[in-house]
């Protein structure tokens, strides 16, 4: 009974404090951005996730039927929901709709590095913009939430269009577009033999498997924007569609307005991001630690089609979700998770028994105005209580009952500076 349930983590101070500085952080950038904050249900009806969610998730559904004898599951992504909650609203709705949502979710699978069976994902949202400037927006403000979060400079977007994926797939010859995906989602994950024995699973023939491994491998680091041209030129050449023609021009046009955000030179292109779940219709993204280490930051892309599957309108969309767990292994390997807790502002010491009931009353009137303040609890000496400001890295200490001082004085100690001065305890008035 001393541990949590396999999949599951407890996150006891300091990492609780950590955390909730981390999606305080993340807020504030998405609400700079002019996003505004959605909140769902952690259980929702089965049906909502069987829709349009994919076989990967449907498998890995945590559902069961409540005490009402409904069908229902843990919340295992958020998009579903969001989705519900537009097609109900649409009509009062002004576009363009721009959500950021802050969820914990479930999904039952084998615990491994970065992903357990809870996590919490951070979610941004527009809807209602076709063009691909919500694409931009979303990408620029993910952006500005990774880096308030502390991992500026540590990650790259990775971008491509299921369009220009799927015409490349059509071009070689593949019939069915769901096993090929899954082939292709699958290539950074998969040694060249097997991944070679998708694509044939796919329905490619041996030549046009190996053809295609060549362009994937030939460019597994991602494409530059600088290097761009020539490689659309190359994939150009494979004998397009027109749709996937179109998806090639999107990616253009995505590349083009990421540099007028300023965030072109966090971006490649990489023709093996395809997405896994089903409702993705062309623009699709992932970040990846810069280092090409670990598992995806984020993934997400436009879903055109998604918010009609739930009585709503027609309306375009583009989204996507930051992992917990993935975004904090980052910042720790690299030495900027953060402490926890913020510091105390203010530690009131009383150096004499009768001083007691003063110093909680100092303390109350601090924290009427809005100071971070605390005092010892359990009757410890003067040194201990020095050392406890310490622990809690406080700013400052207030001292009450020194004896080189007036019967009446607060002594007040900088703990970095170690500077001090005295004032008299009339100056600590309650606010009314």
């Amino acid at each position: 009974m001393g541990a949590p349930l396999k999949g599951f983590r407890d996150y006891p101070p300091p990492d609780a404090g950590a955390r909730s500085q981390i999606r305080s952080r993340m807020r504030a950038a998405a609400r700079r951005s002019g996003f505004v904050e959605l909140e769902t249900p952690s259980v929702e009806s089965l049906d909502l996730f069987t829709t349009k969610s994919g076989e990967e998730i449907v498998r890995q559904l945590w559902d069961f039927t409540d005490k009402g004898g409904r069908h229902v599951a843990l919340v295992p992504e958020t998009t579903p929901s969001l989705a519900r909650v537009y097609g109900a609203r649409a009509k009062a709705e002004p576009l363009p709709v721009k959500w950021f949502t802050i969820s914990k979710l479930w999904r039952f699978e084998d615990p491994q590095a970065g992903r357990e069976r809870e996590f919490s994902q951070f979610n941004l949202d527009i809807l209602g913009v076709p063009g691909i400037e919500a694409e931009v927006e979303v990408l620029a403000t993910s952006a500005a939430v990774l880096d308030s979060s502390g991992a500026e400079g540590l990650y790259t977007f990775r971008v491509n269009d299921r369009a220009l994926a799927e015409g490349i797939g059509r071009a070689r010859g593949i019939r069915e577009t769901a096993p090929y995906f899954h082939a292709v989602d699958r290539f950074r994950k998969s040694p060249p033999e097997e991944f070679l024995a998708e694509l044939a699973r796919a329905g490619l023939s041996p030549g046009d498997a190996r053809d295609l491994n060549e362009l994937f491998r030939s460019v597994a680091m991602g494409v530059r924007p600088a290097d761009a041209g020539p490689f659309f030129e190359r994939l150009a050449s494979l004998g397009l569609d027109a749709a996937a023609r179109e998806g090639l021009e999107r990616l253009r046009g995505i590349l083009d307005l990421a540099e007028a955000a300023g965030i072109v030179d966090r971006i490649v292109v990489d023709p093996t991001v395809v997405r896994g779940l089903a409702y993705y219709t062309s623009s699709v993204f992932e970040a990846f630690a810069a280092s090409g280490d670990g598992r995806s930051l984020f993934g997400g892309g436009r879903y055109d089609h998604l918010i009609e599957l739930f009585g709503g309108p027609p309306t375009p969309a583009v989204g996507l979700a930051i992992g917990d767990q993935t975004l904090e292994d980052l910042l720790r390997e690299n030495q900027r998770w953060p402490d926890g807790e913020p510091p105390l502002e203010t530690y009131v010491i009383c150096v004499r028994e009768d001083l007691r009931g003063e110093a909680t009353r100092i303390v109350q009137v601090l924290r009427s105005r809005g100071i971070s303040a605390d005092r010892d609890l359990l009757g410890r000496s003067f040194a201990r209580q020095l050392r406890e400001a310490a622990r809690r890295r406080a700013r400052r200490v207030w001292l009450l009952g020194l004896k080189e001082v007036g019967p009446d004085a607060i002594v007040e100690r900088d703990l970095s500076t170690g500077a001090q001065r005295e004032f008299p305890r009339s100056e600590v008035q309650r606010s009314e």
